[in-house]
């Protein structure tokens, strides 16, 4: 029986399959869907919980796959979309948790941003913890806060705002959105900690995972389409 390519949820457009393999399955994560454990029902959009009931149901997309188990590996932003990478199992789970925690998996984002940077290709190490006063929100904490680093690179400028290439070699809470501030030139579309009505979604999207698979030793790369996220913003689609 032929496996579709989509994760097929209720209430919501056919979510695409960018890559699956023994261990893994990675998808294109609209915007809008919280990663939130399973027990977590404060929202009708944990994508956990909608996976893990779509799996118990035996829908046709999970079905096909004899899946039982999938939980995502890390985290994105709500509103952030791209690659999103699931284990099938408990072991796949730790060894590709552990590939994140040890830093050896390569992330590319493309994030739309406020205005213009001031050089071309820059690096941020403002180290980040949590708002204690303002609770979900990080902020710059150089005496308390964890190592972060972010590198960008400039690929577009149009009026009023720019197209960059982002690559957090760490993973904290909102580094992105956060060292970009810090930078001067706020994501658009981030009613967090920019401009809330800029008229425009958030404009950050993951587009790359790279990595060593911890099972074959084989180098795998994983890519999202960046067209309509670039024609969203009035940006050409750039060679990456």
């Amino acid at each position: 029986m032929a496996k579709p390519a989509f994760i097929e949820l209720p209430g919501t457009e056919p979510i695409p399959i960018l890559h699956e393999d023994r261990a893994v399955l990675a998808i294109d994560k609209p915007r809008g869907w919280m990663l939130v454990p399973f027990s977590w029902q404060r929202t009708g959009r944990n994508l956990q919980a909608a996976i893990t009931s779509s799996i118990a149901a035996r829908d046709f997309w999970a079905a096909t796959r004899g899946l039982k188990f999938l939980r995502f590996v890390h985290r994105l932003d709500a509103e952030t979309s791209g690659i999103l990478l699931f284990a099938k199992s408990q072991g796949a789970l730790d060894a590709y948790s552990e590939l994140f925690e040890q830093r050896r998996m390569e992330k590319t984002y493309l994030a739309v941003v406020a205005g213009a940077p001031k050089q071309p290709e820059w690096t941020c190490l403002l180290k980040l913890s949590q708002d204690s006063h303002r609770p979900g929100r990080m902020r710059v904490d150089a005496r308390h806060g964890k190592e972060a680093e972010t590198r960008f690179r400039v690929l577009q400028t149009r009026t009023g705002r720019t197209l960059l290439e982002a690559y957090p070699r760490t993973g904290r809470t909102h580094q992105i959105r956060v060292h970009l501030v810090e930078s001067g030139c706020p994501v658009v579309g981030d009613a967090f900690y920019g401009r809330a009505n800029d008229g425009f979604e958030l404009g950050l999207r993951a587009v790359r995972l790279a990595f060593t698979d911890p099972f074959t030793r084989r180098r795998v790369e994983i890519r999202a389409p960046i067209e309509a996220f670039c024609r969203e913003y009035g940006f050409d689609i750039p060679r990456l």
